[in-house]
């Protein structure tokens, strides 16, 4: 991310534009990942700066389970429920964060009622098809997603690199919309030590496939390697790598423990477009292991606060060199606020 493209430090806070947003997501608790934390902490900016925010989400819905992802709960026959809570809410801002059914829902009831809305793109959904259902032709989810996301006045991506890889597959209506981290919870401890043998080798996110975790837990490294997450390819890394400490999910000052005592973070995904766990563990001064890809690249650049390279070993190696003070340092200049300012400039005008 080049310094122009950088939320910029927040100034006063602006009271002009929409006041009451409405965030339409399939992706929320008991989930827990970057999309769901990044529509958390937009809701908490948007508040605090007097703004009234609701959420539809398949909470308190007729939902059933993602077939292979049983953690994710897709909402049925939402659409009468959403048309009811526009009409009563009456929302300046519509934002539609996923593709799923709630998604599809609110679009369809956004263009039938001539309402504006925005939308994002937070999950490499194509390459997530393919892992799991090789048989459907990359094109075909390119345009579903061009379907989906074309009558939106924005479709806003994490980082530059996203946005012109997406403008190569024929989108045209794009806008950046960067991610934060909570510095004064994601931070050092000192003496903050995991109970293992060291180096502590760090993963935290969905354990799933296309997280690429084999190509971490493969790897012939000293020490011990901790995986925080659950998902649906758990149980069998359980038990192809014995000697890996799975420890499930964990938020919290508890998660931030975990990070703050652990020595790399080690980020094997391919397919992420950002990677907010990144910016957690480099706030809590842990650098960063990861290949040379869209999301580590558009994070960590040529910082001297993470290695990467297509050997993973060799890239955690050297991050293991790496001064644990400009991990910290780095992460003080990302502030959600910035964040969410990026955000509300590219809504459409009231």
């Amino acid at each position: 991310m080049t310094p122009d493209d950088a939320p910029k430090a927040p100034g006063p806070v602006d009271q002009s534009g929409p006041r009451r947003f409405l965030i339409v997501t399939d992706a929320w608790a008991p989930q827990v990942n970057g999309v769901v934390r990044t529509l958390e902490v937009l809701g908490e900016e948007l508040k605090a700066m007097g703004r009234e925010v609701r959420y539809a989400t398949p909470q308190g819905r007729f939902t059933l389970p993602l077939p292979s992802y049983p953690e994710i709960r897709l909402a049925l026959f939402a659409r009468k429920s959403l048309e009811e809570m526009i009409a009563e809410f009456r929302p300046d801002a519509i934002h539609i964060a996923t593709e799923g059914p709630l998604g599809i829902s609110a679009r369809a009831i956004c263009l039938r009622e001539n309402i504006a809305f925005t939308t994002s793109f937070h999950t490499r959904f194509p390459e997530y098809v393919r892992a799991r259902l090789p048989f459907i032709p990359e094109a075909a989810v390119y345009r579903f997603l061009r379907w989906f996301h074309d009558p939106a006045y924005r479709m806003m991506v994490a980082t530059p690199s996203l946005k012109h890889e997406m403008e190569a597959h024929g989108f045209t209506n794009l806008g950046i919309w960067s991610r934060g981290v909570d510095v004064e919870k994601f931070r050092p401890i000192a003496g903050a030590r995991l109970p293992y043998r060291g180096p502590i080798w760090l993963y935290v996110g969905r354990v799933a496939v296309e997280k690429n975790l084999d190509a971490f837990l493969s790897l012939n490294l000293p020490g011990t390697k901790v995986v925080i997450g659950d998902g649906p390819a758990r149980a069998n890394l359980e038990q192809r790598y014995p000697d890996t400490k799975f420890l499930g999910s964990r938020t919290g000052e508890d998660l931030v423990r975990h990070y703050a005592g652990s020595d790399v973070f080690v980020f094997p995904s391919r397919t992420d477009t950002f990677g907010l766990v990144l910016l957690e563990a480099l706030a809590c001064g842990v650098p960063v292991a990861a290949f040379p890809v869209q999301g580590p690249c558009d994070v960590i650049g040529d910082a001297p606060i993470g290695a990467l390279s297509e050997d993973l070993a060799e890239a955690c190696a050297r991050a293991l060199e790496i001064p644990r003070e400009a991990c910290r340092a780095f992460a003080l200049t990302r502030a959600w606020r910035a964040c969410t300012e990026q955000f509300l400039a590219n809504l459409p005008p009231v």
